[in-house]
C-alpha cells in the first residue's frame, strides 16, 4: 500500500530515501513521480502476529498502525539498491566459538591435574 503502477515504457525506476517513486522515460528529461511509499510503525512490535514469509498482521496486542512517510517519526528511510544482510560474520563467530571451546578444555585439564595432585598429597603420609 499504496498501489503504484509502473508504466511499460519506463526506462528505469528510482526510489528516494523519503519514499518517492519516480519513473524515467526515453522521451522525457524530467522523471515522473508515480507515487509515495509509506512505512507503518506499531507501539508494540512484539505483539504482531507472524503469518510466514516475513509477513505480519496487526493484533490487539500490537496496537494500530501508524502510517507515515519514510524519515518521519523515527521510522527510518529507504535505500534503493541495497540488500539487507545479517550483521553477524559467521566465520568470525565460529572462530571465536572454537577459541572459547579450546580455552574451556584447557581449563578443565588444569583442574583435573590440580585435583590429581591434591589427591596424591593427601595420600602421602
Amino acid at each position: 500500500m499504496p498501489e503504484i503502477t509502473i508504466p511499460d515504457d519506463a526506462r528505469s525506476i528510482s526510489i528516494s530515501a523519503g519514499g518517492e517513486v519516480n519513473a524515467y522515460f526515453n522521451d522525457r528529461v524530467e522523471p515522473e513521480q508515480l507515487g509515495q511509499l509509506t512505512l507503518a510503525g506499531f507501539s508494540n512490535e512484539k505483539g504482531l502476529e507472524a503469518i510466514g514469509s516475513n509477513l505480519f498482521i496487526e493484533t490487539a496486542a500490537s496496537g494500530g498502525a501508524q502510517v507515515v512517510n519514510p524519515g518521519q517519526d523515527g521510522l527510518g528511510t529507504l535505500r534503493q539498491g541495497y540488500l539487507e544482510e545479517s550483521s553477524v560474520d559467521a566465520v568470525r563467530e565460529i572462530t571465536e566459538l572454537i577459541k572459547a571451546q579450546r580455552g574451556y578444555e584447557l581449563n578443565a585439564k588444569v583442574i583435573t591435574a590440580a585435583d590429581q595432585m591434591l589427591g596424591a598429597t593427601t595420600q602421602v603420609r
